[in-house]
């Protein structure tokens, strides 16, 4: 049996490995492709739409219990980069 998240873009709920997480670093959002670091993490479909609605809704500070605000343009970046390509089947 998989653990189950639910997508802060969505609020849906899926199986981990079909989800992206995400932590803050000194107030820096970036993706944890290895779900490996440490602190709490928030949990994001790897669509376009799913992070544009968690921005929008300034969903990940609240996942995160972060009080001020986030620098989401790290995770901008690497959205664009890193996981566009992880969508579409490329390496």
């Amino acid at each position: 049996m998989e653990p189950v998240r639910t997508c802060v873009g969505c609020r849906t709920r899926a199986s981990r490995s079909a989800l992206l997480r995400v932590v803050s670093q000194n107030d820096v959002l970036i993706i944890d492709e290895h779900a490996v670091l440490p602190g709490r993490g928030a949990w994001l479909h790897p669509t376009q739409e799913c992070m544009d609605a968690a921005l929008r809704r300034r969903a990940f500070g609240r996942a995160l219990r972060v009080s001020g605000p986030l620098d989401t343009q790290t995770i901008e970046k690497q959205r664009l980069n890193s996981y566009g390509n992880k969508v579409n089947g490329s390496k």
